[in-house]
């Protein structure tokens, strides 16, 4: 009955309406009152949000969006997708492509997905729709765009994967970029097939200009820049993983401060935009725990994972299960909780049947990119159905190509891990 109730709960919220993230958090504490009674939902509550609104590894994710915000308010990440643009815009869908390109220099700096389609949203769907290209098509795009800053190092996900199973971060991290560009590759793909068989959807650019396109480099140094500062500091030593976006929020704004390209006003902007995307991306995640939880003591999640466990299956029939598993929990719960949740019994599990731990957790974070982007949560859309004003439903629907894509490419890079190993191989 609690099951119906939670489950049953969230959809309708959904339906209603209701912001993910009170939707998340009332249905599961709905489910958590039917189950275990009135009483213990208060305390669970008040503890849940104190102790994760100040957790440590959430606390990095308004660094990596006040870093963002820097290269949007001072306009270099529009700069990024227009120079993106008059190099590759004559091609099918060349501003689609364009704006993928764009997202995967944004994830190398960044390390969030939520803050990547926050800044992209704002980077690049204005132009999108002076293009006359179609919302739908628009969102999608963009939403499903963020998610490589889940793969392309750095990468938060993997870190905490990294700090769960003890695995090198710095090999997981370098793990992700073979990839990540597989990853953009397949994007490309989809948008350009979209492109030819709807080509109202996505108009061309009327023609090339060189000069026009040699010019425009000028204008994305800074993010280069940014680049080598973030990843120089990452693999050198000076930063760990956690105080990454501290530093290249930092280095952001001596570089935007430079260019004299932030005012008072601007500046401001930066700031609030900062706290109210924080603050949707936290309500959203403390309601997907306040949900975990729910799915915990009802013990689905767990009941899930011993099934498959259980099954009298050979090792990568319990692997392909697990990812089934680990694609169904992506509908419904937040990817940290996800992790926090599952890695610790999978685990053991993986590594004892003799797959490798970086693979392993590549392949985890290629599900959970996934997750992202399909409904009922799909973070990334809602983001970006918030910043664009694109109606929900639409742009779950202008993803729904690009989801086809990203089993081709989980069933891939599971059938070769070499793909993904190759690179960790390399390093001493």
């Amino acid at each position: 009955m609690s099951l119906v109730i939670g489950i049953g709960g969230l959809i309708l919220f959904l339906i209603l309406g209701m912001p993910i993230g009170f939707a998340l958090a009332t249905s599961g504490a709905l489910g958590l009152a039917a189950h275990m009674g009135p009483g213990i939902v208060g305390p669970l509550m008040a503890e849940t949000f104190f102790e994760h609104s100040s957790a440590y590894l959430l606390l990095t994710i308004p660094m990596f969006v006040l870093m963002s915000e820097y290269l949007s308010a001072s306009g270099i990440a529009r700069d990024i997708v227009q120079t993106s643009y008059r190099w590759i815009g004559r091609l099918p869908g060349g501003l689609g492509i364009a704006c993928v390109a764009a997202s995967a220099m944004m994830a190398a700096v960044i390390g969030s997905s939520t803050a990547s389609a926050a800044t992209m949203s704002t980077a690049a769907f204005p132009n999108m729709k002076r293009l006359q290209y179609h919302p739908r098509v628009a969102a999608g795009i963009i939403a499903i765009s963020g998610t490589l800053a889940i793969m392309i190092p750095p990468s938060i996900i993997l870190v905490i994967y990294g700090i769960l199973t003890e695995q090198s971060i710095g090999k997981l991290l370098i793990a992700g970029i073979v990839p990540g560009l597989l990853t953009m590759a397949g994007y490309t793909l989809v948008i350009v097939w979209i492109a030819l068989r709807r080509p109202d959807m996505m108009p061309r650019a009327p023609s090339f200009d060189l000069r026009a396109a040699m010019r425009s480099m000028l204008t994305v140094w800074p993010i280069l820049l940014l680049i080598v500062v973030v990843i120089g500091s990452l693999y050198g030593g000076v930063a760990t993983p956690t105080e990454i976006g501290a530093v290249g929020s930092l280095f952001a704004l001596a570089i935007v401060l430079a260019l004299r390209r932030l005012n008072g006003g601007t500046l401001r902007a930066a700031m609030e935009n900062t706290l109210r995307t924080y603050m949707m991306i936290i309500m959203i995640i403390l309601g997907a725990m306040v949900f975990g939880y729910f799915m915990t003591y009802t013990q689905v999640t767990q009941d899930l994972v011993r099934a498959v466990v259980e099954a009298d299956l050979p090792p990568w029939g319990i692997l392909l299960l697990l990812l089934l598993v680990y694609l169904l929990l992506g509908c419904f719960l937040d990817q940290i909780a996800i992790l926090v949740l599952t890695v610790p019994l999978t685990f053991p599990i993986v590594s004892a049947l003799g797959f490798d731990g970086i693979w392993y957790g590549i392949i985890i974070t290629k599900t959970v990119e996934i997750g992202l982007v399909t409904p009922p949560l799909g973070l990334n859309v809602y983001v970006t159905s918030s910043v664009t004003r694109v109606p929900l439903g639409e742009a779950f629907k202008g993803v729904l190509p690009f989801l086809v894509v990203e089993l081709v490419l989980l069933a891939i890079l599971v059938t070769w891990p070499g793909l993904t190993l190759w690179l960790p191989g390399q390093m001493q």
